[in-house]
């Protein structure tokens, strides 16, 4: 019993710091999904860790229109668009997308799967490109949380 007291009371003290704006209560938070703020340290870590290879893959720099992007547990998950840096569209022209942009079998989307390992992210798979929803099974493939994924 006094155990269950002391517990009350430490739960108590913190909600009250938390009230008068001296800290936050945080009780398992990264369980549920969150949208990193844009300008946020997180949501430029996570971006940037996706644009490395993508540059590379695709020989020019880029920058993302980001419609979706929800971070649980470690996991992120990013649909949108790649883009120039001046928000034009990405030149696919010698690129391994060209053939299907030429056939228009090509969407100019881009979804991918970033897990953080040691406090880096890391990018678990990316589509550019797909007519279909590549991402389906993705939470069960990687063991990632439902959550992130659009609905």
């Amino acid at each position: 019993m006094t155990y269950i007291k002391l517990l009350l009371a430490l739960m108590l003290c913190a909600a009250s710091v938390v009230a008068q704006g001296g800290g936050t209560l945080k009780t398992e938070t990264a369980a549920v999904p969150h949208v990193p703020e844009k300008g946020s340290a997180e949501r430029k870590a996570i971006v940037d860790a996706l644009r490395s290879p993508i540059e590379k893959q695709l020989k020019q720099p880029v920058i993302f229109k980001i419609d979706h992007l929800k971070v649980q547990t470690n996991w992120a998950f990013l649909n949108g668009r790649p883009q120039k840096p001046d928000g034009s569209a990405i030149d696919y022209t010698g690129t391994l997308y060209e053939d299907a942009v030429d056939s228009g079998a090509f969407d100019d989307g881009i979804v991918a799967l970033l897990h953080q390992v040691n406090g880096k992210w890391k990018v678990v798979q990316y589509v550019i490109g797909a007519t279909d929803v590549p991402y389906v099974d993705w939470d069960k493939k990687y063991r990632a949380p439902k959550g992130i994924f659009i609905q």
